[in-house]
């Protein structure tokens, strides 16, 4: 994930709303250790179905939810939910995704990317402070890497095609598909 939201953060870096990263990241960070805490605390066949369950409320919320811009509350929220979920299971985007779904999608895209690249740090360092994952984790991942390749190829030709609407929607798709699948596995 790192390759892929460096390149989407440079790709669309005029577009990124540094005052929602700001706040995102401040929780983000506060609250990772909270998610090491989750991890530990909470079974593993219990871990997914306890995020799952609330990422799927929250999608379900959005659907009937009234357009809003997010504030700082939104941010915070969004920030402690994602260090939380991402640290204990490795799925944090639905909350940020949720946060931004109303924007513009140079928006949306930018600004999620930017605040997962800073959470991704901060959640893998605390995760080897702790002893959690190794450098065969890393080499398993590069394995990913052709297929990363050609997802960011094709998302150069397609990003500017898709719209807000489309994108809310795919948002709103990916949020109950990760939660369902958490809870499932």
């Amino acid at each position: 994930m790192l390759p892929l939201n460096a390149f989407v953060v440079w790709r669309e870096r005029s577009a990124i709303d540094w005052h929602g990263v700001r706040w995102v990241a401040v929780t983000r960070v506060a609250a990772t250790p909270l998610g090491l805490l989750v991890l530990t605390a909470v079974p593993a066949n219990r871990l997914g179905l306890l995020i799952g369950a609330a990422t799927v409320l929250a999608a379900i919320v959005s659907l009937v939810a009234p357009d809003f811009h997010p504030s700082r509350g939104a941010f915070l929220g969004a920030g402690a939910a994602t260090a939380v979920s991402e640290t204990a299971t490795g799925v944090g985007g639905p909350p940020l995704a949720l946060v931004y779904q109303h924007s513009p999608a140079p928006e949306l895209r930018s600004t999620v990317a930017a605040s997962f690249l800073l959470g991704e740090v901060v959640s893998i360092a605390v995760l080897l402070v702790r002893g959690i994952g190794d450098a065969g984790a890393v080499r398993d991942a590069a394995w990913l890497l052709p297929a990363l390749v050609v997802g960011l190829l094709l998302s150069s030709r397609l990003h500017e095609r898709l719209d807000s609407k489309r994108l809310r929607f795919l948002v709103l798709v990916f949020a109950l598909v990760s939660g369902v699948v958490l809870m499932v596995s």
